[in-house]
């Protein structure tokens, strides 16, 4: 049996604009995005104009992690929350640093990257869509 968790960001109308953020910022891999216009028709609940072009679902790439992604529907609010972050881990502090950096553009930084007992990069970040990051380096034991 296979068991996996996957994160999924949900955006509100600029899924698009993040999924090529985080081609940049995060080295990610696009697999698939469709959007709410190239689903199937449903007659029962017409697809409004406002969201034909939202993103109603992505699969990215990032390292071994498959990153989800998706807008919510017209009139939808998206809550953002520190409850949940992502936590990005790497062996290299330099890779660490950099992946910072790039998710800081337009965030903000919620703790700076420094060396702590358990990492020789460890920071955390918010960035620009809300979504907050911690991003750690291993050390081999």
């Amino acid at each position: 049996m296979t068991l996996r968790m996957n994160p999924y960001l949900f955006m509100d109308g600029n899924a698009k604009e993040a999924i090529q953020f985080y081609e940049k910022a995060l080295d990610a891999k696009v697999v698939m995005v469709q959007t709410f216009g190239e689903m199937p028709a449903n007659p029962d609940f017409p697809l409004p104009e406002s969201a034909r072009d939202r993103v109603s679902h992505a699969n990215l790439i990032v390292g071994e992690t498959v990153l989800m992604l998706s807008d919510t529907f017209p009139g939808q609010p998206v809550q953002s929350s520190n409850q949940v972050q992502i936590c990005i881990m790497t062996d290299s502090a330099e890779r660490a640093k950099q992946i910072y950096e790039a998710l800081r553009e337009g965030g903000k930084v919620v703790m700076p990257l420094q060396e702590t007992f358990w990492s020789p990069a460890y920071g955390i970040v918010e960035d620009k869509y809300g979504v907050n990051w911690n991003i750690s380096t291993e050390v081999e034991a």
